[in-house]
């Protein structure tokens, strides 16, 4: 088991790590749309958020070994689910053609006032596999 951490996601503010690698897996933690390097709570448009948590997400698939295209679940905690249009929009936009499975989860108060928290499961490089 490997414990990952990158500078380019926000640092845990609890006792969790960004992500944990294990038997060919990367399982990345809840995203929050807080930018990296400023530690700022970005409580722009649902889009600007969903952006900035899959802009997380895919700095620590990298750290990991990994990549957006290795991704095989999602799980997607919306604030509102009137917001989710808006959200799959982005959230396809980043994809592409790749479709992993998904969860979508309503509901309502998130942390900070967030609208958006995401957290995936992807697969790792081959040689991370020791």
């Amino acid at each position: 088991m490997r414990i990952v951490n990158t500078p380019r996601a926000p640092e845990p503010a609890g006792h969790y790590s960004q992500a944990v690698v294990h038997g060919g897996l990367v399982y990345v933690s809840g995203q929050l749309p807080i930018h990296p390097e400023t530690g700022e709570k970005q409580l722009g448009t649902i889009e600007e958020q969903t952006a900035r948590v899959l802009e997380n997400m895919e700095a620590i698939l990298e750290e990991a070994g990994s990549s957006r295209d290795r991704v095989l679940k999602v799980t997607v905690y919306v604030s509102n689910i009137v917001l989710w249009e808006r959200v799959n929009r982005v959230y396809a936009d980043f994809f592409g053609d790749h479709r992993p499975a998904r969860v979508v989860v309503p509901t309502r108060d998130l942390h900070f006032g967030f609208q958006i928290e995401m957290d995936a499961v992807a697969v790792v490089d081959s040689e991370e596999i020791k």
